[in-house]
């Protein structure tokens, strides 16, 4: 345990600490990008500890969004006030179309999520207060708070990494919590888990919003960062590979799997940017070995060659269930 908390003390030191040690503006977005990409891991990761897969955490990325900067540009709110509403927008929406579409966990739930993604998509696209096609261009930074500005890089860093910090504490609160046991639970076996006096609806709605509202926060200061938006940005095949980010990490991991998946997906491209057209073809075949050799993602190396268990953020007996990777969703 107390190792445990030594490396993760020591990890958030080194990520403290990053823009003092380079002076490459590429690799602090980079990293920004990364912090981004594991939010949205995350929300991703946290629906799939209640049973559920979706193919639509894009959409609700772009709610979050398109929100924060309506709200600033058109009623002169600052970024501050918007970043929480965002989130609160998102959930809204997953709400309102969750009660329908929870009901019918499965394939079902994952091709609904994917026709939302690709109408939201659309609606963005085809009116003018979102923009349309062209989209929305100078887009505010987030305000400044005394004489804290958050213009450059830097700060820009600090901040979303400051998020991300707040996401991983909530969803490890969550996932410690009697919420978490029961998302736990249902996801192993749902019929069991109602058995027991779980409401399969309730937590897995709650799920669903929850999710929704990390994607919609990751929403707000990616688009007051890149200040403009277009629909094309949240695609179905940007939610493909937001599933990418915790699959590629492990599964069973829900906060560990999508850091290691986010930071990979990060980097690696970009490395391999040998050529638009072989770069994909190479990331891809990546993928495809790993999903072939390590199904269980990066993570599951260790058991897997039958040396150690990687314990950080990975639940176990001490937040109450157990790490099966088999899972029930009916």
């Amino acid at each position: 345990m107390e190792k445990r908390w030594i490396i993760l003390v020591g990890v958030c030191l080194v990520l403290a600490l990053l823009p003092q040690l380079t002076d490459s503006a590429y690799l602090v977005h980079l990293m920004i990008m990364a912090c981004i990409n594991i939010m949205l891991g995350l929300s991703f990761s946290l629906l799939f500890s209640a049973g559920l897969v979706t193919i639509g955490a894009a959409g609700f990325w772009a709610i979050g969004a398109y929100t924060s900067t309506l709200l600033v540009m058109k009623l002169g709110l600052s970024f501050w006030a918007a970043l929480p509403l965002a989130g609160l927008a998102a959930a809204l929406v997953a709400f309102v179309v969750g009660i329908i579409i929870v009901k019918t966990p499965g394939v079902a739930f994952i091709i609904q999520t994917m026709v939302i993604n690709m109408i939201l998509v659309q609606v963005f696209g085809h009116f003018e207060m979102f923009g349309s096609w062209a989209g929305l261009l100078d887009i505010p930074s987030p305000n400044s708070i005394g004489r804290l500005e958050f213009t450059g890089k830097v700060a820009s860093y600090y901040l979303v990494l400051a998020l991300l910090l707040v996401n991983v504490l909530g969803f490890y609160a969550l996932y410690a919590s009697r919420v978490g046991r029961a998302w736990g639970a249902i996801r192993l076996n749902a019929r069991l888990a109602e058995t027991l006096g779980v409401d399969l609806f309730r937590y897995r709605l709650a799920a669903f919003m929850i999710s929704s509202a990390g994607a919609g926060l990751a929403g707000s200061f990616y688009a007051h960062y890149f200040q403009s938006l277009e629909p094309g940005m949240f695609s179905v095949f940007k939610s493909i590979y937001i599933q990418i980010y915790s699959i590629l990490g492990g599964l069973n991991f829900y906060i560990l799997g999508p850091v290691v998946g986010g930071l990979i997906m990060t980097f690696v491209p970009e490395f391999l940017r040998v050529g638009k057209e072989i770069e994909p073809i190479m990331t891809g075949g990546i993928l495809i070995a790993l999903v072939i050799f390590l199904p269980g993602g990066i993570l599951s190396l260790p058991e897997r060659l039958g040396s150690f268990s990687m314990p950080l953020f990975r639940k176990s007996k001490e937040t109450g269930f157990s790490q099966s990777s088999q899972g029930n969703s009916h």
